[in-house]
């Protein structure tokens, strides 16, 4: 069975290593520097622990990168830097599966940086909420060796292939996610300017839950920290559309101001789902 080494085993990390722990694999992962919260998330996850972020890199066949947006150069560099690839025996090179909500341009750049060092590389994205929050999430991938990582047992996830070329699946990512987090953080600001204006009861009735309720406006403002780079990510996707980049750079302004608020402390997993409309507004 193809052991799978995870970089970032956060809410969505652990998410994807329990979905494919449940299909059978061997998932490995490191806490070393990561948080309490990490921790919990990987131990209710079932994934094994090694002692260090190198000792993942040494036996993983497949590695899965999860990090936020803005970390990806640094993870791809990290792993590039591994002094144990050499040691590895076989031919078949270890396979980096870069997950990350990052520009087709940056997922080019990673690829470089990974592919010198001595692996090879697929580019994926992911659209839907974490496993282990709602079975269902689709897994994007491009690139020469992606129907490997699609032919993994994955459970509760679809892997989708896009194509052979890199960046392709990061395409498919900056694409929905300026749908789903432009319309959240335009509810969100919906909501703070209702509030401020006194009409938050007239406008959540007029609006109803088209574009999201108070508790995945309260959810969304958890991970605002993420989005911020994220939009950067979109809006230079977007100019190597040749588009303006300038409507996503202003949500990460928006975004930027979200992480700023009190709400934005919590973590997903503590968001009460009874949060009301007043209560986010207050938070924000």
């Amino acid at each position: 069975m193809t052991i799978i080494g995870l970089v970032g085993a956060g809410h969505m990390g652990s998410g994807l290593g329990w979905a494919l722990r449940d299909g059978g694999h061997d998932v490995v992962t490191s806490l070393a520097g990561r948080s309490d919260r990490t921790a919990r998330l990987v131990a209710e996850a079932g994934l094994r622990v090694a002692a260090r972020p190198a000792d993942v890199l040494a036996e993983a066949a497949v590695i899965l990168v999860v990090t936020p947006p803005g970390a990806a150069p640094a993870a791809a560099a990290e792993i590039a830097a591994d002094p144990g690839l050499a040691k590895r025996s076989g031919n078949v090179r270890p396979l980096v599966v870069d997950l990350n909500a990052i520009s087709p341009g940056n997922a080019v750049a990673v690829a470089e940086v990974v592919t010198a060092a001595g692996f090879d590389f697929v580019d994926g994205s992911i659209s839907g909420p974490p496993p282990t929050v709602r079975p269902g999430a689709r897994v994007y991938l491009s690139g020469p060796r992606a129907a490997e990582v699609a032919g993994l047992r994955w459970t509760h996830a679809k892997p989708v292939v896009v194509s052979d070329r890199i960046g392709a699946a990061s395409a498919v990512k900056m694409s929905t996610a300026s749908v789903y987090k432009g319309l959240m953080g335009l509810m969100t600001q919906a909501i703070r300017a209702a509030s401020a204006h006194d009409v938050l009861a007239p406008v959540l009735a007029d609006l109803g839950e088209s574009f999201g309720t108070p508790y995945e406006v309260a959810v969304a403002a958890t991970k605002a920290h993420r989005y911020v780079d994220e939009m950067h990510e979109i809006a230079k996707s977007q100019a190597a559309a040749g588009l303006t980049p300038a409507l996503f750079e202003a949500f990460a302004a928006v975004w930027s101001d979200v992480a700023s608020r009190p709400l934005a402390d919590d973590s997903p997993e503590t968001v009460p789902r009874e949060i009301t409309a007043h209560q986010v507004a207050d938070a924000l």
